[in-house]
């Protein structure tokens, strides 16, 4: 028990500390993970060779996010996706498998075993790439979005990997169902029964397995739209909140035990399931039960893939390791750079396609270990290859920054980027037509008065012209197109560009060249606002704001206020709030954490507590109001009461 206990601190004490340092890096979660594997594994020896044993639990973690993924996927969105997934994705994944194929059969490997590598390195890291497109707010692009696309359909093609893998077995490598198989053994099946069952297994041919495997997808199908809406009516009837939980993890592990028992992979199974139940009413509550337990075990499942890297191999040859990990990377951008073309995705997108993709993915670990256990890859292979994985995603950092770089270049040089000639003026002049500055330029045009528009990107200005909105390309940071756009002689100036120091930029320049220009700011948070206030704005709208206020709104007049009084009470918050925000903005200091600034803290408790007992006298006034309203109109004679009536 103490042993166990002690590991367990190991491995906890590894997350907490590395993991939020390397996302603190911009590196990603998933990184972080595996270097935390790799410091109390390789490098340290603080954990051994139980790293086997408790990945079979931590591979839960895989199987979860993998159901969590086809909860996502609803079959109508599925189909209306199926040309990218199909085309750009389902080139991405055969070319490249074939690729790799035909060069591990040039290095003198079986035809089984090169197919094998080459579907293990065709797959890319969602985790990470994902995480880094949110991060850096490229997911909305044409390149991430065709990203997306790609990974989506890795993740699915993991399906059919899973359902082949199994006739490209050799018989030359044995079968080894014990706890020695490499990272994807059956250690938390090891019962009779199971043992009886992979005995069984092991008898069937190819053809058989593949019939069984076709034959247990259909069952879980069929299960997943007959049987868990009935089950779940049930569960709700004990209204308990955690049986939600309970049974949550009974489906996922209940069908994950039964792929087991069949010789097949737990992901396989789970991922269908969520797919069937996309569409049930049941599907948010599966998804908020069940993201902690993925999130820890996925974790852990890739703190154990990064202690149990073999670094002997890597310091034993280490020419060969880096070679094999840099002919992946090649041969997966060249395909994905090709695609690029075909798919008429240009410039910085092109590059953000190729560079994100690049890389080996975390179903990779998934597909070695179900390979090594179907006697497909032997175990030296299978742990070259991990390192092979592991190393690749490592450097996804590095090529992201390669990307920037391209990006940057791509930019100054690119003759679409160069601005327009600007050769209109007005006195209102909008820098920044996002999806803020897009509804105040509309509001300013269709009430009569001229603006000009100003932005960067030029997909956003020929959206503009086609729906009859006039814009100039160029980035509004520049002094000189501003000035070209009449800055000198406008009257007010709306800075609305999406990013933060952007805007600053503007509004400090536009400051110190016009003190008397009227400077109308977006700010993206509080601190933004304290920010733009420095740099001389003179409205500061946070985007999130007004709306936030009409939301609480409309919460107050389901609680019963009136409609008039949530509308006052609306109006006191919107004041008292700039008053705060004043008051703040003195208090604020750039150079200390606004949660380490002791009279910032002190000062916005005291408005927070004026607020608050402005908001509640101000309810409690209204209500004493309506009360005695109701008491005049009862006491009133009948016929005043009858007329007013008729009155109403």
């Amino acid at each position: 028990m103490e042993g166990f206990l002690f590991q367990a601190m190991i491995y906890l004490t590894a997350m907490v500390v590395a993991v939020p340092i390397v996302a603190r890096l911009g590196l990603g979660s998933v990184l972080g993970y595996l270097l935390a594997g790799v410091v109390i594994g390789p490098a340290l020896g603080l954990v051994g060779s139980e790293t086997k044993d408790l990945q079979h639990f931590a591979e839960f973690g895989v199987v979860m996010m993998l159901f969590l993924i086809g909860l996502e996927l609803e079959p109508r969105a599925l189909w209306a996706m199926r040309q990218k997934l199909l085309g750009l994705g389902g080139l991405q994944v055969t070319v490249t498998t074939a690729l790799i194929a035909g060069a591990g059969m040039a290095l003198g490997h079986d035809w089984k075993v090169s197919l094998a590598v080459g579907m293990i390195f065709a797959l890319s890291s969602t985790a990470i790439v994902l995480q880094t497109l949110t991060e850096k707010g490229l997911m909305q692009t044409s390149g991430g979005r065709g990203a997306f696309s790609v990974l989506l359909t890795q993740d699915l093609a993991v399906i059919p990997m899973l359902a082949v893998m199994p006739l490209l077995a050799s018989a030359a490598i044995p079968a080894d169902h014990g706890e020695d198989a490499a990272h994807g053994g059956h250690g938390i099946m090891d019962t009779d029964a199971s043992t009886a069952v992979f005995s069984f297994i092991d008898t069937l041919p190819g053809w058989g397995v593949t019939l069984l495997t076709l034959g247990s997808i259909v069952s879980i199908v069929l299960a997943g739209i007959y049987l868990t809406r009935p089950a779940f009516s049930f569960i709700h009837g004990s209204r308990m909140r955690e049986m939600y939980t309970a049974f949550a993890l009974f489906i996922v592990i209940t069908i994950a035990c039964l792929m087991l028992m069949v010789d097949l992979s737990p992901a396989l199974g789970t991922f269908l399931a969520g797919v069937v139940l996309a569409n049930s009413e049941f599907r948010h509550e599966l998804e908020s039960d069940l993201e902690p337990f993925k999130g820890l075990l996925l974790g852990l499942f890739f703190i154990t893939v990064g202690a149990g890297i073999d670094f002997n191999i890597f310091f034993g040859e280490p020419g060969l390791v880096l070679g094999l990990t840099l002919a992946v990377v090649l041969i997966k951008g060249a395909v994905l750079f090709l695609l690029a073309l075909i798919f008429r995705i240009k410039g910085r997108d092109r590059w953000l396609f190729t560079l994100g993709l690049a890389q080996a993915g975390e179903f990779g670990f998934v597909l070695i270990g179900f390979a090594t256990q179907q006697s497909v890859l032997g175990g030296e292979l299978s742990q070259t290859l991990y390192l092979v994985v592991a190393l690749s995603m490592l450097l996804t950092p590095l090529l992201f920054i390669l990307y920037e770089f391209i990006a940057k270049r791509l930019r100054e040089s690119d003759p679409a980027m160069t601005p327009d000639v600007i050769t209109e003026r007005g006195p209102i002049i909008i820098a920044g037509v996002g999806r803020f500055g897009q509804v105040v330029n509309r509001m300013i045009q269709m009430s009569g008065f001229k603006a000009i528009v100003l932005d960067h990107d030029l997909n956003t200005i020929r959206l503009m012209r086609s729906f009859g909105f006039k814009g100039f390309l160029g980035d509004p940071t520049r002094p000189e197109l501003l000035k070209a756009a009449g800055i000198e002689e406008a009257s007010v100036l709306v800075a609305a560009m999406d990013e933060k120091d952007a805007t600053t930029r503007i509004v400090r320049h536009a400051r110190s060249i016009r003190p008397d220009l009227h400077i109308v700011a977006r700010a993206r948070d509080r601190v933004h606002v304290y920010e733009l206030y420095q740099a001389g704005a003179n409205d500061i709208v946070r985007e999130m704001f007004d709306s936030s206020l009409r939301a609480a709104r409309y919460v107050l007049e389901n609680m019963g206020v009136s409609e008039f009084e949530a509308a006052k009470l609306e109006k006191t918050f919107f004041q008292m709030d700039r008053h705060a925000v004043r008051e703040l903005a003195e208090f604020w200091n750039p150079s200390i954490p606004v949660g380490q600034n002791k009279a910032y803290i002190e000062r916005s408790k005291e408005l927070n507590k004026e607020l608050e007992a402005a908001l509640v006298s101000q309810l409690v006034t209204a209500q004493e109001q309506e009360e005695k309203l109701d008491t005049d109109r009862e006491t009133a004679p009948r016929s005043r009461r009858v007329s007013f009536q008729h009155k109403a």
